[in-house]
């Protein structure tokens, strides 16, 4: 091709650097009516430098026949990509001179490919991107071409992704990753940039920003790959590709804080789920920490001032309070799983177990110090040492007794109030009431680690005092399944409010008989929770009252167990009046039958309520029984 210090070269790569800022800089002031004005004319600039490499190409005489011509259109069937060898083993050398135009031209019909795809013309993407795979075909992996080969295929990937062909782009991005893998096992020297074909002598890269740029690539590689696996169902492998793509992201600095952090603590989640406290631990704390680099939210008077300023704190504000919400997941998730570690068959503590665990702690925090070390850790020498701080003010080890439990809870009650501050009912109804649920729910789960049943009672009230004012006011018309959840939820925190009166009364009942007012308590408790429960299966009715004559999925068990329930409560109602006695077995019955006679009628439903159906089955043969003859002595004292 023409020499580097001809006059027609630096023509070329003017037009280059032309190009690349229409696209990375112009476009973004193109206007509305308008949106890819400066794309085009970077197009037309890249079509130019193609006819004027063809030229040199002919003019030279150097032109390889045999094989497609690089302007052929032909539509191109996709390969299904992996020939991995052939690119390593055969073809021009990388820095011959055909190697070189062949490199070349395919980068232009690369950045041609990219052009089209950003324009939304798919096809012609897919047409220019396979025109440069077939040019890379002709040569073999080398440092002047190991970077095109790998952003080709991730581009290709990317394209197969956004069709729903995870398979094609699969095989793309796995190629691309392990040309990077054995270009650096075998070479390992910086290699050239794609952008280098284009630039005069004095403008080359540095070896640093070089091998920068190589290995971004090969981060988008990972980045992409972890959306296949995810969309693939393969979500061990998609978080193994997402940690490591946030880790070299802060590895080469080139993230945007809120956005890395942001995806740090969606990936904690999945840690979570697995109960991998020590990883979704540390994503949280990276994410808090990186969160913070992007500054302070402006205030209210200056976003009042700068339309700039306005959507910088509202996004600040809202992304900062996602991550306050994946740390509420976090604690909750500690002490539930310790929950269901150590509670025995009814719900309780189990103390032999909880000393046996105690016993093994040491161990267990061996074991956390081991993990630690062999982990893929977040941060830089600046960051590093604030993610461990932060780390250390929260336990990754489940919690065996109430003090431990305490402090997982302070730390989730802490973020509730920063995720609320964003997250207020007036705009954010749905939001704000799930972030009350995760509240109401790390009260319960640190309930079950206090001995004082007086001091669990209060802990309850706290729930009820929350979620009560907010179920009652809320619309049924906008948001039905919102209230049904938060009454069937209030039923049950006053059935277990009402189970430990129950207790707290029996307990008493050793030395004296119940007073007026633990009856009158016990019984305010009773009839609140069957208030929900019956409001609970009234939202399930026609607008005229009708019961639903089948019950949908989503709401069988829930409405069958609210059934159950209710016969319970109404069964344990205290009143020293025969008659009242008579109607509230009167009303168990009839929700214990209600249950039974559903089931008969659907035994599909059987299998969703075993324990429940099987003592209402007993109670309808037993109550009747009772009613006769509280009937019978009512007969005779009249």
């Amino acid at each position: 091709m023409a020499s580097v210090s001809s006059d027609e070269w630096r023509t070329v790569c003017d037009k280059f650097t032309n190009a690349q800022n229409l696209t990375v800089v112009e476009s973004r002031n193109d206007p509305e009516n308008d949106p890819f004005r400066s794309k085009y004319k970077a197009r037309e600039l890249l079509r130019e430098i193609h006819c004027s490499l063809k030229s040199f190409e002919a003019g030279e005489g150097e032109a390889e026949r045999g094989g497609e011509e690089i302007g052929d259109q032909r539509p191109i069937e996709p390969p299904v990509d992996g020939q991995l060898e052939d690119g390593f083993g055969q073809g021009f050398s990388g820095d011959s001179p055909a190697g070189l135009r062949a490199a070349k031209l395919g980068a232009v019909e690369y950045y041609l490919g990219v052009n089209h795809v950003d324009t939304e013309e798919l096809s012609a993407g897919q047409e220019h991107l396979m025109n440069c795979m077939k040019l890379l075909e002709r040569c073999r992996v080398s440092s002047e071409n190991v970077s095109l080969f790998i952003h080709v295929r991730n581009q290709l990937g990317i394209l197969w992704a956004g069709r729903d062909e995870t398979e094609t782009a699969q095989g793309f991005l796995e190629t691309a990753e392990s040309i990077y893998q054995r270009y650096i096992k075998e070479d390992g020297s910086p290699p050239t940039d794609m952008a280098e074909y284009f630039t005069t002598e004095e403008k080359l890269l540095t070896h640093q920003e070089r091998t920068k740029r190589f290995e971004l690539a090969y981060t988008h590689t990972m980045y992409y790959l972890a959306q296949v696996y995810k969309n693939l169902g393969e979500t061990e492998r998609a978080a193994t590709y997402c940690h490591s793509t946030l880790q070299r992201q802060l590895q080469l600095n080139q993230y945007s804080p809120m956005e890395w952090a942001l995806n740090a603590a969606t990936l904690s989640q999945y840690y979570i789920t697995k109960g991998r406290y020590m990883e979704g631990r540390h994503c949280l704390s990276a994410a808090t920490v990186i969160s913070g680099l992007a500054g302070e939210v402006p205030s209210e008077a200056a976003a009042q001032e700068s339309e700039t300023e306005s959507e910088r704190r509202e996004q600040l504000m809202q992304k900062r309070a996602e991550i306050a919400r994946c740390w509420i997941k976090y604690c909750l998730n500690v002490l539930q799983d310790s929950k269901k570690l150590l509670e025995d068959s009814i719900g309780e503590l189990d103390t032999d177990r909880q000393e046996e665990l105690k016993r093994a702690r040491r161990r267990e925090e061996e074991e956390e110090e081991k993990g630690r070390k062999s982990a893929l850790l977040f941060g830089s020498e600046d960051t590093f040492d604030s993610i461990v701080s932060l780390e250390e003010k929260v336990r990754c080890l489940l919690p065996l007794d109430f003090a431990e439990a305490r402090a997982v809870f302070l730390v989730g009650q802490n973020y509730v109030t920063q995720a609320k501050e964003y997250f207020q009912m007036d705009g954010y109804v749905t939001d704000h009431i799930e972030i009350l649920q995760d509240h109401s729910a790390l009260f319960r789960a640190l309930a079950f680690f206090e001995e004082d049943l007086e001091r669990r009672c209060k802990m309850h009230k706290r729930r009820v005092d929350m979620l009560e004012p907010i179920c009652n006011d809320l619309n049924s018309r906008y948001y039905l399944m919102i209230r049904r959840q938060m009454m069937f939820e209030l039923a049950e925190i006053y059935n277990e409010m009402m189970d430990l009166k129950l207790t707290l009364a029996n307990r008493q009942a050793d030395t004296q008989s119940l007073d007026n007012h633990t009856i009158k308590k016990f019984n305010h408790l009773c009839s609140a929770s069957a208030k929900y429960f019956q409001m609970f299966l009234d939202s399930l009715c026609s607008p005229e009252g009708k019961i639903p004559e089948h019950l949908e999925e989503e709401v069988l068990r829930p409405a069958l167990v609210a059934r159950f329930r209710l016969a319970r409560l109404h069964s344990r109602l205290i009143s020293s009046s025969p008659s009242v006695q008579l109607e509230n077995l009167d009303k168990s019955l009839e929700n214990y039958k209600y249950v039974v006679q559903y089931c008969e009628a659907h035994p599909e439903a059987k299998a969703t309520v075993e324990t429940e159906l099987e003592l209402s089955t007993e109670m309808v043969g037993l109550l009747p029984l009772k009613i006769n003859r509280l009937k019978a002595k009512m007969t005779a004292n009249n």
